[in-house]
């Protein structure tokens, strides 16, 4: 008797450990294009067609030079291809691992996008691919709330489609990084989530070659946006965005000038904020299905782009 009561408490134990592990992590669980909803796919459960790259597990991804850095844990290409337009507003909603909010509120929220060359995004290895930064959250006024916070609370965070930018096929790459254990070197835990848009239009905005950086390879263990043995000494002044700084064509775009400790988005998290739809994972009911469809109707130049040209070649 006593060693059964002694296998339960143990199971009980066990199960107690793992259930804040597993809510601790997270993943783009929905994707807003100017009101359209996409819906991702819950890691590792057998895929339904979105534009979310999957990835098979809610673990962070650990190291600036972890591979797992370009899209997130083993992410799979997506089946479909959404419609954007130069401008078009864009949200992404985050969850935890269990279905629950967002479980963290410590650091930075970027957005960086890379053209789909030679190919469509459905078919595009980003292995290689060269990412520039289109957007940067961090601390609110005050210096002590992070942006981050609002996903906790539920809201989702809110992105623009440049309103210059060339015409194409790209990948959106959306990564919180979260900082609570970022005071001890190799701490800071990286949620990045690709996203597959066309881009419309006839604009000819891009970045230029020294403005891009790959993943891994555009950040480092060591940046003081990464590491920072202070980050719960708040007001945290003049905190320092890891990676490159938002492309200048961008900042020309929006009116905006790039700051060290603030967003250059016209639309961050904090700001109007819409709550989280009601489903979630892969299923999202018959409007999203319809949504689906319609999706698929993307037309997908196969050429390489001005732009690339230019930093390629």
């Amino acid at each position: 008797m006593l060693t059964h009561l002694a296998s339960l408490t143990l199971i009980f134990i066990i199960s107690l450990t793992l259930l804040p592990t597993a809510r601790a992590h997270g993943y783009v669980a929905q994707v807003t294009i100017d009101g359209t909803l996409y819906v991702g796919n819950v890691p590792n459960a057998s895929p339904t067609p979105s534009i979310v790259r999957q990835i098979n597990n809610v673990a962070p991804v650990k190291g600036a030079n972890n591979s797992n850095l370009n899209c997130g844990q083993d992410a799979q290409k997506a089946a479909l291809v959404a419609s954007a337009n130069p401008g078009s507003k864009l949200t992404f909603s985050w969850k935890g691992g269990d279905g629950s909010d967002w479980p963290h509120n410590i650091g930075p929220i970027m957005t960086y996008m890379t053209p789909c060359l030679n190919t469509t995004c459905d078919q595009y290895d980003s292995t290689n691919a060269m990412w520039f930064k289109v957007d940067e959250v961090g601390l609110e006024s005050g210096n002590s709330t992070w942006y981050q916070q609002n996903l906790m609370n539920g809201y989702p965070a809110n992105v623009t489609i440049p309103e210059t930018l060339e015409p194409g096929e790209y990948l959106i790459r959306h990564e919180i990084i979260a900082l609570h254990l970022a005071n001890e070197m190799g701490g800071a835990e990286f949620y990045p989530s690709c996203t597959q848009v066309q881009v419309k239009g006839s604009q000819t905005g891009g970045p230029l070659a020294n403005e891009t950086v790959t993943f891994p390879g555009g950040y480092s263990d060591t940046a003081p946006g990464i590491y920072d043995p202070n980050i719960f000494n708040t007001p945290l002044d003049n905190y320092v965005f890891p990676g490159p700084p938002i492309a200048q064509f961008v900042l020309d775009s929006s009116g905006s000038s790039s700051n060290s400790s603030s967003s250059s988005s016209p639309s961050p998290t904090s700001s109007s904020p819409v709550p989280l739809p009601s489903s979630t994972g892969s299923g999202a009911g018959n409007a999203s299905c319809k949504l689906r469809v319609q999706s698929m109707n993307v037309q997908r130049p196969r050429s390489v782009s001005r732009i690339m040209r230019d930093l390629l070649f």
